[in-house]
């Protein structure tokens, strides 16, 4: 797995954490126990802190970096497909859905979801246990039974399939 430093600071892996061989962590980056981060993400903390909490997962070709602000995913939170995260906050076990973008000082509340293709503007507060939609993400609806079902199992199915990956990944030559 690419871990680089910059500046004399340095990735810092939980060893019950997995991060796909081909993800980029490059700097200020803290990545807790259970977390994944998957194929091609790339968490660039040049300008400050990235913290992906425990059980959180990053899913592939996504992209974290900071600006003005550290960036932290919070416990059990999901960054979709091909997401782009920006020097903001993401609640606990809140998902963002695939190709969305969550942009400076916003906050994404606990439990919430950000509609796939949704991008949450700077400084945007979106609150717990909603869903967030539009691109600027203005409305916030209601999460339906089977969202909330949802958002409650993403986390340990995340986990357990990159224990699987972790186990039974292996390179071609």
């Amino acid at each position: 797995m690419p871990l680089f430093s910059f500046e004399g600071k340095s990735p810092m892996v939980h060893p019950e954490a997995w991060i796909a061989p081909t993800a980029s962590l490059i700097g200020d980056v803290v990545v807790e126990a259970r977390a994944s981060v998957w194929y091609g993400v790339v968490v660039r903390a040049d300008f400050g802190r990235v913290v992906i909490r425990e059980g959180a997962n990053v899913q592939d070709n996504s992209v974290i970096h900071v600006g003005e602000y550290g960036c932290e995913v919070g416990v059990g939170a999901t960054i979709g497909h091909l997401c782009m995260v920006h020097g903001c906050t993401i609640g606990a076990e809140a998902i963002v859905g695939n190709g969305a973008t969550v942009l400076d000082g916003a906050h994404v509340g606990a439990r919430t979801m950000v509609a796939a293709g949704a991008v949450v503007t700077p400084g945007t507060r979106v609150p717990d246990e909603v869903m967030a939609v539009g691109a600027p993400a203005k409305r916030f609806l209601p999460v339906s039974e089977s969202a909330r079902l949802f958002v409650e199992h993403n986390p340990a199915i995340y986990q357990e399939l990159a224990r699987r990956h972790r186990d039974g990944t292996a390179e071609v030559s």
